[in-house]
């Protein structure tokens, strides 16, 4: 029977190792469909902004007490998986609680620790579910939290549940078990919080408390597999995908918009003035390039990767003045756009379907002129991430090929441009007479 569970087991370890292998794969290929971008300078400054945002979760702490609930879950997340590799261990080799005879009472102290955690964790789950459904936080509400969005953070915050009441039955019917002369039950010593659950099984025989304390077990494993797979489908993704993405944040000075590579040179030539060095040549000459962004393979892989990496936690929205004063944008739908659509690309290729040129696009299907003129460019959306993610670029590069591509934008803004390109100001009159208005200061003043 012990090798038949541990057959099972490496079945289902490799099944699990596949699909979710194959679904990082095809994460990793959508990402890459953006195009190339320099983010690999300044390390040192690099590594300080993963362990202050991504680690130690910085910006989190503008608001206490959910800052607090969150580090709970986090940090729930981090230590009690480590007793995944004991559960690893155990189905590999068919040993029960492995570390335990190795640990001694350092085992039930470590186990304690753990349990200390799992209470945390549900009561930190029990009052997001309460703050999502029945305070009804205005952040987590809008136009693109649709019933999946809203299904999806209920079902993480449910699963989590379920899984740590699993350790908890695990381990008191395991203690149960130890008291009634199982050899195959390692002694542990006392778990404190499972302890309240052991008067639920008392009355169970040994055969059955086995099969309680077995399904716990299998329960777990399995669903910590499933967990592993589904995150990836998931808004959750951010909890693997918020180191490299703060990793590769930009750490420009907050607010400054980049200008186009390709404009600049071609403005630099026009003045007679030399390219900057290691101007990038276009990789086919005759081949027209592309004023900002159309669709998802018009932006950089890292805006791509921002767009995977966003938790839907509404602080961009909830902080963006545009929207505050009732306009369409919200920079939570602008990324959540994004994955969809790249979603939708990656799925349509990867089962040889047209991809890019199925008619649709990023901009006009998914996202509106309107959500993008709305942008007043105050960065507050990037201010306001936890991990960094910048709608801000996506915004502007979509706004620059309206402009740019399809003489899309407002008449007011297309008049502006007119005037800067030929009197070098907003306002339409000739630069010579850009100082008239100083020809009263030179009038001698009255006299008194």
């Amino acid at each position: 029977m012990q090798y038949i569970s541990q057959i099972a087991f490496v079945l289902t370890l490799i099944l699990a190792g596949y699909f979710l292998s194959k679904r990082i794969r095809q994460i990793r290929k959508n990402i890459l469909m953006g195009k190339d971008i320099d983010r690999s300078g300044n390390a040192p400054d690099r590594w300080k902004t993963m362990l202050l945002v991504a680690f130690g979760q910085k910006k989190m702490f503008k608001n206490i007490i959910p800052a607090f609930l969150h580090l709970l879950i986090y940090i729930g997340f981090l230590l009690i998986n480590l007793e995944v590799l004991e559960f690893i261990l155990d189905g590999l080799l068919g040993t029960h609680r492995l570390f335990a005879p190795f640990l001694g009472d350092f085992y039930t102290v470590t186990i304690n620790f753990f349990e200390v955690l799992v209470v945390g964790v549900m009561f930190s789950c029990i009052v997001f579910l309460i703050r999502r459904n029945i305070m009804k936080v205005s952040r987590f509400s809008g136009l693109e939290m649709t019933s999946w969005p809203k299904l999806d953070a209920n079902l993480i915050l449910i699963i989590e549940i379920i899984l740590m009441l699993a350790i908890l039955t695990m381990n008191a019917s395991d203690q149960i078990l130890q008291t009634r002369g199982d050899q195959h039950y390692v002694a542990t010593g006392t778990f404190v919080f499972s302890a309240f659950l052991m008067p639920l099984f008392q009355g169970l025989s040994d055969g059955a408390l086995v099969l309680v304390e077995r399904f716990a077990w299998w329960f777990h494993i399995i669903g910590i597999f499933a967990f592993a797979i589904y995150v990836t489908y998931s808004k959750h993704l951010h909890i693997f995908l918020a180191f490299p993405n703060t990793w590769y944040s930009n750490l420009t000075v907050p607010g400054k918009i980049e200008n186009m590579p390709v404009v600049t040179t071609e403005v630099k030539t026009m003045l007679g003035m030399p390219a900057e060095d290691g101007a990038a040549a276009p990789a086919n000459p005759d081949e027209i390039g592309r004023f900002g962004a159309k669709d998802v393979n018009d932006l950089n892989w890292v805006n791509l990767m921002n767009a995977y990496a966003c938790t839907e936690c509404g602080r961009c929205t909830s902080n963006c003045p545009a929207n505050l004063t009732g306009k369409k944008l919200s920079p939570r739908k602008i990324m959540m756009d994004t994955r969809d659509r790249l979603e939708e690309v990656g799925q349509s290729l990867s089962k040889g379907g047209k991809g890019l040129e199925d008619g649709k696009s990023l901009l006009g299907d998914y996202i509106t002129q309107e959500e993008i003129n709305a942008c007043t460019s105050c960065n507050a959306c990037v201010e306001a991430c936890p991990v960094n993610i910048d709608p801000l670029s996506i915004i502007l590069q979509l706004r620059r090929y309206t402009a740019m591509e399809e003489s899309g934008s407002p008449a007011s803004w297309n008049a502006m441009f007119s005037n800067i390109e030929t009197s070098f100001s907003p306002w339409k009159f000739a630069p010579s007479d850009r100082f008239n208005w100083s020809e009263d200061l030179k009038q001698e003043p009255p006299s008194a």
